[in-house]
């Protein structure tokens, strides 16, 4: 009888590399020029962001007059932007914080990458509420500090202010996280540097000298930061749905939202961590070692998991504004599938109900292109969810004689690029200044994930079955 070794533990480091090759991959990147590929990519970002800053300045000019809000739809693309991007930047501190917690070693491979997406899609978010003050110069007014203007306060009541301080909060933490875990890789590329490059990267590296008692203190930080950041993946997001659910409005008011948007920005975000770790591995071919498709499986399955979530509270609000038997609330789902709207929410539902069950089947769940596609479909899919929400719920209201049907200016539009531009631009930076991939996170686990130990493993395993059945 043959002995028969499960694959347990699949390799998540492939090519036989050894610890100074690691070093060599993911440091390389930041020591050479550019490529073509990355300045065609950079021109095409820098592109957006120009395009965006001509829709910003309009913005801030003339205000939010330059776009198409009417009497029932004060929200438009612009807080459907804020809500989608502060979902993306959800993976990012999941990636890092709770798997770190768990031990999971898959997230060596990804979590830089998805700490730094975090960053920036905060800072893209945080764009949205400002301008959309109308005033930005009047941004001081959300801040509650003390203050010499006699009564005049923060709202404390207000969700709003909840997601200030939300929002600013995790921020903070997702910083300190993404950036302590960079001390150790700025001191290797640091001790490789010559002349200037050596200055910034030892003022970057706080003096590391890797010494047991500094990687002692890194561990605890990296531990006590995960501990702080988790309940922070949750929070946020749960704030960020009481902007719609403590409202009374039919279609917003409902107890589900806060599990519902915690699923959905776990869901858009991983989906955009794929994106951009399979366009990271294109741009620079020498990560393909690290970033694997037990990588790219793992985070598909999180994605199958929160789709389905997600799926799950779409038919529970149908089936709750029937059962209700409240007229107002049937009307507004009504008018979700079956009003003016109705191409947004099957967008909607076909993005995000029905294209992650694909991942059901593993050939597809490890397909580089699939994953890629579908990744990019997701998170078009929750982009339409966040409109949906917004703005059916509003264009008609109790008035018939209010009813309007909402459309963007390109100046709304020009604002979203101008995030993509913004997003991108930072993203592509970052590649070429920080390493992408871990590179003392990834060198812990080569003994137990490296491909070479883990076929000497299966090897010695099978051996030994064979052994004993004889």
């Amino acid at each position: 009888m043959s002995a028969v070794v499960s694959d347990i533990r699949p390799a998540l480091i492939e090519g036989n590399k050894t610890y100074h090759q690691i070093t060599e991959d993911i440091c390389s990147p930041t020591e050479q020029l550019p490529d073509k590929n990355w300045f065609i990519l950079i021109l095409f970002t820098l592109g957006l962001f120009g395009f965006g800053a001509v829709s910003m300045f309009v913005t801030v000019y003339w205000g939010i007059g330059s776009w198409y809000l009417n009497k029932t739809v004060g929200w438009g693309w612009d807080i459907t932007n804020f809500v989608w991007w502060v979902g993306i930047g959800h993976a990012g501190t999941l990636i890092s914080a709770i798997l770190l917690l768990f031990r999971q070693k898959w997230r060596t491979g990804v979590n830089r990458a998805a700490e730094a997406m975090t960053i920036f899609a905060v800072i893209c978010a945080g764009i949205f509420p400002i301008i959309h003050m109308g005033r930005v110069w009047m941004a001081f007014f959300i801040f509650p500090y003390p203050n010499t203007r006699g009564p005049l306060w923060v709202n404390f009541n207000s969700p709003l202010l909840w997601d200030v301080f939300a929002i600013s909060t995790y921020f903070t933490v997702s910083l300190l996280f993404w950036y302590t875990g960079l001390v150790p890789d700025f001191a290797t590329i640091r001790d490789r540097a010559t002349g200037f490059r050596k200055k910034i990267y030892n003022f970057l590296s706080f003096g590391w000298t890797g010494s047991a008692k500094h990687w002692q203190r890194w561990e605890a930080m990296a531990l006590v930061l995960a501990g702080l950041s988790t309940p922070l993946v949750l929070s946020v997001h749960t704030i960020v749905s009481f902007d719609f659910a403590t409202s009374v409005i039919p279609g917003w008011h409902t107890t589900i939202f806060p599990p519902y948007f915690v699923a959905g920005a776990i869901f858009s975000g991983f989906a955009m961590v794929q994106t951009l770790m399979i366009l990271t591995s294109i741009a620079i071919p020498q990560l393909k070692n690290y970033i694997t498709l037990q990588h790219i499986e793992s985070m598909n399955k999180v994605i199958v998991l929160t789709g389905s979530i997600v799926g799950v509270a779409y038919l529970t609000e149908l089936f709750i504004a029937w059962y209700s038997g409240y007229i107002y609330e049937q009307f507004a789902f009504y008018n979700r599938a079956l009003g003016p709207y109705w191409w947004a929410y099957f967008a909607m539902m076909t993005c995000n109900v029905v294209s992650p069950q694909f991942f059901w089947v593993k050939s597809l769940r490890r397909n580089v292109l699939v994953t890629f596609i579908l990744s990019i479909v997701v998170n078009i899919g929750m982009w339409f969810e966040r409109f949906v929400i917004i703005v059916t719920s509003l264009h008609r209201d109790f008035l018939p004689s209010s009813w309007a049907y909402y459309s963007p200016s390109w100046v709304e539009v020009g604002d979203y690029i101008f995030t993509f531009g913004l997003f991108g631009t930072l993203y592509l930076i970052f590649m070429r200044v920080a390493p992408v991939v871990a590179i003392a996170e990834v060198k812990s686990i080569l003994k137990t994930s490296g491909n070479q130990y883990v076929n000497a493993n299966k090897e010695h395993a099978k051996t030994h079955q064979e052994e004993a059945a004889h």
